[in-house]
Order: C-alpha cells, then sequence, then structure tokens
C-alpha cells in the first residue's frame, strides 16, 4: 500500500476477500479501523454471470444446469461449484462480523448500481465521508451493454463505460433450474437481509 497523506483515502479492490477465509484477520491485523465496501447482487444472476464468464474463456465446459446440480432428480444444489458457494453471502459475512462491526461495512446493490448509480455512489460517499460530488449528471445508460456510463468531466474525453467482459448475453437457463436455485438461495438470501439491516429484494 502506498502511503496515505491527511486528507486522502487509500483503496483496494479484490473481489475474492469477501469469500477467502483469512482475509478477515489479516485486514484486522493490518488496520482495525478498514471501512470495507460489499458489492452484492442476486446470487442466481450472478452464478449465471460467473458461468458466462468461464464459458467465454472455456467453451467446452459442462452445461450450467449439469454443474448447478449434485443429483438432478433429487434437486440437490452442488454447494463445492464457486459459481454457487460464492452466492452463500450470509455464510461469507459471518467471519468478517467476528473481526469489524457492521457500521465499518457497506453493503452495495450490484442491481441498483444499474437502476440508479448515483444513488449508490451518494451512500458511498456518505459512508466513506465524502463531500458528495457524483450525482445522476455523471451518468448516461447505455442501451447496448445494458450498464450506466461514466461521464468524465468537461472536455477530458470519452465517458468511461464498462469494458468487453461486462454486459455479455447470458445462456438461455431452463425456468425449472432458476426456480430450484431461487428456493435454495431463498433463506440464505433472507439471513443476509437479516444480518446486514437490508433487504435486496432478490426475492
Amino acid at each position: 500500500m502506498p502511503k496515505t497523506l491527511e486528507g486522502q483515502i487509500t483503496m483496494e479492490k479484490t473481489p475474492s476477500y469477501f469469500v477467502t477465509r483469512e482475509a478477515p484477520a489479516r485486514i484486522s491485523a493490518m488496520s482495525k479501523d478498514t471501512k470495507l465496501i460489499v458489492v452484492v447482487r442476486d446470487p442466481v444472476t450472478r452464478a449465471i454471470s460467473d458461468y458466462t464468464q468461464t464459458l467465454s474463456k472455456r467453451p467446452d465446459i459442462p452445461s450450467f444446469e449439469s454443474l448447478t446440480f449434485r443429483n438432478r432428480s433429487a434437486g440437490l444444489i452442488d454447494t463445492s461449484w464457486s459459481a454457487i458457494q460464492i452466492g452463500l453471502y450470509a455464510k461469507h459475512l459471518e467471519p468478517w462480523l467476528r473481526h469489524f462491526p457492521l457500521g465499518q461495512m457497506l453493503f452495495v446493490s450490484g442491481e441498483r448500481l444499474v437502476s440508479d448509480p448515483a444513488g449508490e455512489l451518494r451512500r458511498v460517499q456518505d459512508f466513506l465521508g465524502l463531500k458528495r460530488i457524483i450525482t445522476d449528471k455523471h451518468f448516461y445508460f447505455n442501451q447496448t451493454k445494458g450498464f450506466p456510463c461514466l461521464k468524465k468531466a468537461e472536455g477530458s474525453g470519452k465517458p468511461h463505460c464498462l469494458g468487453k467482459t461486462k454486459g455479455r448475453a447470458h445462456p438461455t437457463i431452463a425456468r425449472e433450474v432458476l426456480r430450484q436455485l431461487r428456493d435454495f438461495y431463498r433463506p440464505f438470501n433472507r439471513k443476509f437481509y437479516q444480518m446486514t439491516g437490508r433487504d435486496f429484494g432478490w426475492d
């Protein structure tokens, strides 16, 4: 980490921290005052997105459905598959709460980052104690990508949109598979809502 001068905030972004068992204790040992921002989205959509990303690199992998179930006829979900396992947010949050108070954590809705980016970033700015600079006027919605783009300051070039790896078309998944996954995640989602004090509306 670079030295942080007075009036500066040093930020480090690694998505796998949230699901890495050793991370909470290590970060706490480094600084108990660390503020943590966790971006989450509907775990079913997240699993499909994860699969889509892998599929783009390895087109020969088995179907989403075959990876999802340990036993399809019995409806047993394979929680050892990382695409499924990562979405068990309540389970991943427990070790963090042993090292950090909930007040040092902000849970950002991935869905609302798309539908209301300025609103979610207002929460981030408030959480970090920053002046509210980013507002609605800093975004426009890119219909092709299906995501908002960030407008840069006047005269400083083109807006910044998410890269090629974002906004890929997801494969079609059978309705029954989606229903089974929603049923599977529902109790974990509800526990996560209780733990964070925020209903993300995934049910």
